[in-house]
């Protein structure tokens, strides 16, 4: 009989011829003998008989093939976690680098200053979903700004000058910066998900 492959079944279909190997192995059939009946080969049986025999039926279960998670990444753990500290504790103008905000080609340099690795704009892209970060616009409302001193001034400072450019014939013209552009220019910046106020940390 032609043996088979076993490294070429399923983990199910390996599973199972294993469990029929310790089966006729119980019975007292000699291993070549179980060679014959299975199909599979002298060392894919001997192996089942060797796990069997050392760690019981769980050891039958064929182990998850491929690459295990985390395996092949070029960042550390332990790098992984100070550029993800650094991106959310600091921003790029305070370590002197020409971003505004933290979009992949500014986290590509942070890891080449902090780690000295080089990686590409999809690989860091990659990192950062791993990380749980996306792409995020900035709400329009200034983070600076305070909603209760606004109100103060439009309830107690606000009368006052109405009524004196009432008495003095004069009119009251409002200015803002925004007069000089009038289209939205936010730009996107890499945060966790769920971030939902407007930080300096990703201006």
């Amino acid at each position: 009989m032609e043996k088979e492959d076993a490294r070429k079944q399923s983990r199910e279909v390996l599973h199972e011829r294993r469990k029929q190997v310790i089966r006729m192995h119980r019975k007292g059939m000699p291993v070549m003998q179980i060679v014959e009946h299975s199909g599979l080969s002298w060392s894919a049986v001997n192996a089942a008989i060797t796990a069997y025999s050392t760690a019981g039926a769980a050891a039958l279960k064929p182990a998850a093939r491929g690459k295990r998670p985390g395996s092949g990444r070029t960042l550390s753990e332990s790098q992984e976690i100070a550029i993800r500290q650094i991106i959310c504790d600091k921003r790029p103008e305070q370590l002197k680098m020409e971003f505004a905000l933290w979009n992949r080609a500014a986290v590509m340099q942070l890891i080449e200053s902090e780690c000295g690795i080089k990686l590409s704009v999809r690989g860091v892209g990659n990192y950062l979903k791993r990380w749980g970060f996306t792409p995020q616009k900035p709400i329009k409302k200034a983070y600076e700004q305070r909603p209760e001193a606004v109100q103060a001034w439009l309830d107690e400072e606000y009368p006052e000058i109405e009524k004196r450019a009432k008495s003095e014939d004069a009119e009251i013209h409002w200015g803002d910066e925004t007069a000089v552009v009038n289209t939205d220019v936010r730009g996107r910046c890499y945060a966790e998900v769920g971030w939902k106020k407007w930080s300096p940390t990703f201006l």
